[in-house]
């Protein structure tokens, strides 16, 4: 067995990955770059210590190798009906698993890393990468790839080397608006950008909010995210994200990344990948983090589907995940990060490990880790430069890790008009410090439109919206004010983690602690311009609902009464209407524990029992479910209001008068029962042989939300895209055209650029259909594009386009849609490409949601 060879076993040991090779004697196993004293395998087993251990070991390994991958291929596709609190039910009553060697094999090994070759746009920051750290020592470029404290508050630091005239590296929290800082804006969180479907509104918010990290001196965005993707309903995180959608969430964080970069900040797409529950996310209490079991053709035509679509965008960096995949962690999954991302997607910028997320040293440099956070002592740092020094890791991955990370820093022109990194990120607000306002008075329309259209009608009987005039208004719920404190903080507090409105001793128990399935559904101590933990958002400036109601009835002579904290309030029967404004809370560390609460709808019962015009309006970070009050006579309207950022409050007035016009649809299922669901909450350990190793199965497929409901003919409350406006909108003549001369082989053949094979963005069809205002107000509406592959357990349909027009009353548009090679093509697991379903019929359905498509034809190719 070659140096090589012996390194790929000893990474793969660490890694729960096995790799095959041929013995040869005389070779021992280098030291692990974890200790001074040899490798992790060898410390705990003398028989690999052996010529004849070793060989037997490659010889188990061949066998266990291809039985993995078989058994990966041929996972069962039922769906999982796991509620929070309750297993997967993966393991037996027999011994408990106690070592990792149980599963080497289920995650292939991939190796060497793949090096950065500087194609495309990337050229010229490659060569000047190399350039620069040709010159670096070794000790400089492992500085590159360690996390080092500061005098700020960012998230994470790269020191300067000042040597060679670069500045250092700020990377800060997060997707959503820069958090734990003053003077920056709260923007919408992504579920709310989700919610809006508008393509140029993302981008406008990318740039805002990209302009207000770079004023601040941050050189990394760590986000957007696309990971979670929604697959288990009652995910902490889920709200950080767009959808439930991989083909919404792709389209999203294509515009997202492009936008932040256009400014010149670096995107960290994030969590890569199946990081779907926050359930055992971490290893704790003897307990490894949850294994995300997944087979090929549901990781390519789902889970990989947006994460290729920021590579596509230009993404400077993927941040690597918690969990482990096929049981073997994110961060040191050759298959996901040498073999997916950088071989087969063309990745050309760099892997960064989430905040402590790297569990090995060799294991992890080999497996294509580039940079790790927020320190690296425990396994790089010093130890990666002795894990050169004794052959275990070679330099050529330090220079690549080194080059990639350099060339993205000049690839976005860092190099220029950056400011110093960190600098408007003071380590304590509460004392004197360097003010930087990174706020913009153009950022305001954009913030304010954001907010608007990531609100969803769902319900409108008996014109209760818009109000007209009122007399009388009430106002119930604990989400309608402010929190009572908005300031910012020395340390970890309430203000740092958006846990402003709700109990900060359970979100510190889930964030800080062993991470499990939450205690309170909601945040009771005031409204939600975002959800918890690093995605969460600090507000400079923030108008609560209350605010604005009270201004708004201030200004037409309302009469007002509200009862923000009783859960069976007085009501005056002569209110012309009454708004009952609940939340349902989110946070990372912990899954929320249900999908709706008896305190609230206790309170909509309450209020509707006394007034018949009873408007319901919900702060939801994530999926709600209304069935215990939807059907009352007297609940005459409901809006999901999502997560609007600091315009919340004038937003929801400016729809509930009419001066703004709905237009948000659902970017999630709402379904009348739990049970409804293929994956309700987090798959927790079992009391049998996994429970050292908790096992999550994604046996259900790619058939989640919609797919899963439109494949078990289970009708929805509300479904995937649904959304009511004050007008109403019709469609007519489709039109089906397939793109002269275009290649419809079967397979494609282009090169391989960042986001893989260039063909996949081919475009074979074009559809294009008329929208009619039929209404009598101006309104925009999301014309929607479903495709039904003619392919053998394909879903019934998947989105493939969307459109959001502005049309005039009782005028018409035309929209228009592309569809791609990707777009119309399935995962063949044996060829590992995409492949075109060749003499088949394509069914192209167009109309206002997943279950509301007038409009049908067919494609052939």
């Amino acid at each position: 067995m070659s140096s090589a060879e012996y390194q790929k076993v000893n990474a793969a040991s660490s890694a729960g990955e096995h790799v095959s090779g041929d013995s040869a004697a005389g070779d021992a196993l280098p030291p692990d770059a974890n200790s001074a004293g040899g490798s992790w395998i060898t410390r705990h087993f003398a028989f690999f210590k052996t010529k004849r251990g070793i060989t037997i070991t490659v010889a188990v390994i061949l066998l266990i190798v291809g039985g993995g991958l078989a058994g990966l291929a041929a996972l069962p596709k039922k769906g999982n009906k796991s509620a929070a609190g309750e297993g997967d039910g993966a393991g037996d009553l027999g011994d408990s698993i106690t070592s990792d060697e149980h599963f080497y094999g289920q995650s292939p090994p991939v190796y060497p890393s793949p090096n950065m070759t500087g194609t495309g746009a990337w050229a010229t920051s490659f060569k000047k990468a190399r350039d620069m750290v040709g010159r670096m020592t070794l000790d400089e470029k492992v500085y590159l790839t360690t996390g080092t404290t500061s005098n700020t508050s960012c998230s994470g630091f790269i020191r300067p080397i000042d040597r060679v005239g670069f500045p250092g590296m700020c990377l800060s929290d997060a997707g959503n608006g820069l958090r734990n800082t003053d003077f920056v804006s709260s923007w919408p969180s992504g579920l709310h950008v989700g919610a809006s479907w508008n393509k140029t509104l993302t981008r406008r918010r990318g740039n805002g909010m990209g302009s207000e990290f770079k004023k601040k001196g941050v050189n990394v965005l760590l986000g957007p995210v696309v990971g979670p993707v929604g697959r288990v309903v009652l995910s902490g995180r889920n709200w950080e994200g767009f959808s439930s959608d991989s083909y919404l969430s792709g389209a999203l964080v294509y515009e997202t990344v492009q936008a932040v970069q256009d400014v010149g900040v670096i995107t960290s797409v994030k969590h890569y990948i199946a990081n779907e529950q926050e359930s055992n996310r971490m290893p704790a209490n003897g307990m490894e983090s949850v294994s995300s079991n997944i087979d090929d053709k549901t990781m390519h035509e789902f889970y990989l589907w947006p994460f290729q679509d920021s590579l596509r965008a230009g993404t400077g960096n993927i941040m690597c995940s918690y969990n482990r995949l096929n049981n073997s962690y994110g961060c040191a999954n050759s298959k996901s990060l040498n073999g997916l991302l950088k071989a087969e997607l063309g990745f050309e910028g760099f892997v960064v490990s989430d905040w402590s997320a790297q569990h090995a040293g060799v294991a992890t440099a080999l497996a294509g880790l580039d940079m790790t956070m927020p320190g690296g002592d425990d396994y790089w740092g010093s130890k990666l430069v002795e894990a050169v020094k004794n052959a275990s890791v070679p330099e050529s991955r330090v220079d690549d890790m080194a080059t990639r990370i350099i060339a993205s820093w000049y690839k976005l022109g860092q190099d220029k008009d950056f400011p110093t990194p960190g600098i408007g990120m003071a380590s304590d607000l509460t004392k004197p410090h360097n003010v930087v306002d990174a706020r913009n008075s153009t950022f305001r329309s954009i913030l304010f439109d954001g907010a608007v259209e990531g609100h969803v009608l769902v319900k409108n009987t008996r014109n209760a919206l818009p109000l007209s005039n009122p007399k009388m208004l009430s106002v119930f719920g604990y989400s309608a004010k402010n929190p009572d404190h908005n300031g910012p903080t020395i340390g970890s507090s309430a203000w740092v983690f958006g846990a402003e409105s709700f109990n900060y001793d359970e979100f510190s128990n889930g964030f800080f602690g062993s991470a499990a399935v939450g205690n309170t559904p909601i945040a009771f101590n005031g409204t939600l311009y975002s959800g918890g933990g690093s995605g969460a958002t600090s507000q400079s400036l923030a108008v609560s609902p209350f605010e604005a109601i009270v201004h708004r009835a201030y200004e037409d002579g309302t009469a007002l009464f509200w009862d923000f904290h009783n859960g069976n309030p007085a009501v005056d029967p002569a209110s012309d209407a009454c708004l009952v404004i609940g939340n349902a809370y989110a946070t990372e560390g912990a899954d929320r524990p249900g999908a709706r609460d008896d305190y609230t709808d206790g309170l909509i019962k309450h209020v509707a029992d006394q007034c018949n015009n009873t408007i319901v309006v919900f702060h939801n970070a994530g999926i709600r479910l209304v069935d215990q009050f939807i059907d009352h006579p007297n609940v005459t309207a409901l809006i999901f209001a999502h997560l609007p950022g600091e315009a919340s409050g004038k937003a929801l007035v400016s729809l509930i008068y009419g001066d703004s016009n709905p237009s948000g649809k659902l970017p999630y299922t709402v379904a009348r029962n739990e049970s409804d669901y293929a994956v309700l909450g987090p798959d927790l350990p079992d009391a049998g042989m996994f429970r050292k190793f908790p096992q999550s199965n994604f046996s259900e497929g790619v058939f989640l939300d919609y797919r899963h409901f439109d494949a078990n003919n289970i009708t929805p409350r509300y479904e995937f895209g649904f959304g009511l406006s004050y007008t109403s909108f019709s469609y007519g003549n489709l039109s089906i055209e397939k793109v002269a001369d275009s290649n419809t082989d079967e397979y494609p053949t282009g090169e391989i650029r960042e986001g893989g094979q260039i063909d996949l963005w081919d475009v074979l069809v074009r559809v294009k259909a008329e929208v009619t205002n039929t209404g009598d107000r101006d309104g925009a509406e999301i014309a929607q594009l479903y495709v039904g592959i003619p392919d053998d357990g394909a879903p019934v349909r998947q989105l493939r386009g969307f459109d959001k027009v502005f049309v005039s009353a009782k005028g018409k548009e035309t929209v228009e849609f592309e569809l791609t090679r990707r777009d119309l093509s399935v995962w063949d697991t044996v060829r590992q490409k995409w492949r075109l379903k060749k003499g088949g019929k394509y069914v192209v359905e167009v109309g206002g949601s997943s279950r509301d498509l007038p409009l049908k034809g067919t494609a052939n190719l």
